[in-house]
């Protein structure tokens, strides 16, 4: 099988100083997970453009673009206590952007059997005009929106341990796309309660599994196998599209679940089911703050959707969480049962 990387990008722009968790070193710990594969040759590099103004505003507002644009020709600064920009971000932020669409037009063209796109800043935090959580451009959405433009039905997968607020907000009420969220709760953004199921053009597509600190592999997995996996089988996919955050790692200093490099091994086979063909599956850099771990959760990812060993850490089990999952289930469930009643009593 063969590899498309579209990247990396950002590894020499957006420089917020080395205190800050969302640094280059990141995309520098990426690449050596994608190296130890061994692969050569069997990685396709697509170039990489900017993304364009047009590409952005089927996401974005024009009015947060001009305004972000300004702001890093300005010199950028604080966007909010978490989030800067610096004169070259706009140049990163765009280019990240375009590296998603550029993964996607080589998985069409037939040049890999999978894409992974190792980006920074990353994108699942950004909404339609507001920077947070690190993010100015949502990568993610971006790409699901050009596939959306021309008629494909897009599963987005966020296994990150923050929710992706914008993500979900952007696609709350569009019948293109299903949005399934894992996470931990409560944290950051303090979004993606379970009762959040979708606007009324998309009720049921929107799916979040809110878990608490310490849950295990087996919980992840529970939770999109069992709990996401009748929706998205109706639904049917033409695209799946990973928010690929590798922060949900037990040694990540941002979050507090317990998954090992193996569990997102697992997590990518899981999630390759649901895609109708080869190459039509995408994974997507979010969060990951300890480098280390970040360079063995690649290699477990990508290895096994790729059939490399890679020696990972086996998957974990028996944590907290599953108790907390059937509960989800069950505010879910209430939550259409509530949202089609308000429905027909509408009409």
């Amino acid at each position: 099988m063969k590899l498309v990387v579209a990247g990396p990008t950002g590894a020499n722009e957006h420089n917020g100083g080395v205190f800050h968790p969302e640094q280059a070193g990141r995309i520098f710990s990426v690449m050596d997970g994608v190296r130890s594969l061994g692969l050569d040759d069997e990685i396709y590099f697509p170039p990489t453009p900017k993304a364009t103004m047009i590409e952005l505003s089927r996401v974005h507002s024009v009015a947060y673009l001009e305004e972000l644009e300004a702001f890093c020709r300005q010199g950028g600064g604080d966007l909010d206590p978490d989030t800067y920009a610096c004169e070259d971000s706009w140049i990163a932020a765009r280019r990240g952007a375009g590296a998603g669409l550029a993964a996607i037009g080589a998985l069409e063209e037939g040049k890999g059997d999978v894409a992974f796109v190792p980006i920074r800043p990353p994108g699942h935090h950004a909404e339609r005009d507001r920077a947070m959580g690190f993010c100015l451009l949502n990568n993610v959405a971006i790409a699901a929106a050009a596939l959306t433009a021309k008629g494909n039905r897009v599963l987005i997968v966020d296994w990150d341990v923050h929710h992706g607020n914008g993500t979900q907000a952007i696609f709350w009420d569009d019948p293109s796309v299903l949005y399934v969220s894992t996470h931990q709760s409560p944290l950051f953004p303090g979004t993606g309660l379970a009762s959040e199921v979708g606007g009324n053009d998309a009720m049921g597509l929107t799916i979040n599994a809110p878990l608490p600190a310490g849950t295990t592999g087996d919980v992840i997995r529970t939770a999109i196998d069992e709990m996401a996996r009748p929706t998205i089988e109706a639904f049917r996919p033409d695209w799946v599209l990973v928010s690929c955050g590798f922060d949900a790692h037990e040694a990540d200093p941002l979050g507090q679940m317990s998954l090992s490099s193996g569990d997102f091994a697992d997590l990518a086979l899981l999630v390759r089911e649901f895609a109708p063909a080869t190459g039509r599956l995408a994974l997507f850099l979010e969060g990951g703050y300890n480098q280390r771990a970040l360079a063995a959760s690649t290699a477990a990812t990508l290895g096994a959707l790729l059939g490399v060993n890679t020696n990972s850490v086996g998957p974990t089990w028996g944590g907290r969480g599953m108790a907390e999952l059937h509960q989800v289930q069950d505010d879910r469930s209430r939550a259409i049962d509530l949202a089609l009643s308000d429905s027909r009593r509408e009409q």
